[in-house]
């Protein structure tokens, strides 16, 4: 199974469609899958069971969807209206995503989970390559202690996240 491999990727959002919307998109185009779904555990915000995040593929080009309803609250909220667009970043270590942060969010509005808004008023999630080794790994309670860990967090923290996954 492949996973976003891509420095920044187009991020769809949407209310609670995404994973029917990649598998209508997936069909519309040669070249295209379902790479990954993660899905909601008992720390949420979503309910347990139904996708978070759909990772996928289009003609070559890769996306990723996010149902975010469940995430921030209506005075912060970080992201574009349903069906609006933003930009997912991962970071290779925490230096970069701590002087991309600080450039991004000068000016902006620091919101929580690992995002922000610049200055321009664009949603930016930068994430710490292997987020998804906490937030989805085997051990499922040390997975939603990460989940817990996260959803605290305004930039995230790889190193913490480490740490709660592990239970230290």
């Amino acid at each position: 199974m492949a996973t976003i491999e891509q420095k920044i990727t187009p991020l769809l959002w949407f209310a609670n469609e995404a994973e029917e919307a990649a598998n209508f998109y997936v069909g519309l185009f040669e070249d295209s899958r379902i790479d990954k779904i993660s899905r909601y555990g008992e720390s949420g915000p979503g309910k347990k069971g139904d996708a978070m995040m759909v990772e996928f593929t289009l003609a070559g080009q890769e996306f990723m969807g996010l149902n975010g309803t469940a995430v921030g609250d209506a005075s912060s909220d970080p992201t574009p209206p349903r069906g609006g667009i933003a930009l997912f970043v991962t970071c290779d270590t925490q230096g970069e995503l701590d002087t991309l942060w600080d450039k991004l969010a000068a000016g902006g509005e620091i919101i929580q989970c690992g995002w922000l808004k610049d200055r321009y008023g664009f949603a930016w999630n930068l994430v710490p390559k292997g987020t998804t080794d906490y937030l989805h790994g085997e051990d499922e309670e040390g997975s939603e202690r990460a989940m817990r860990a996260m959803l605290q967090m305004k930039k995230l923290d790889l190193d913490a996240l480490r740490r709660a996954y592990e239970g230290s």
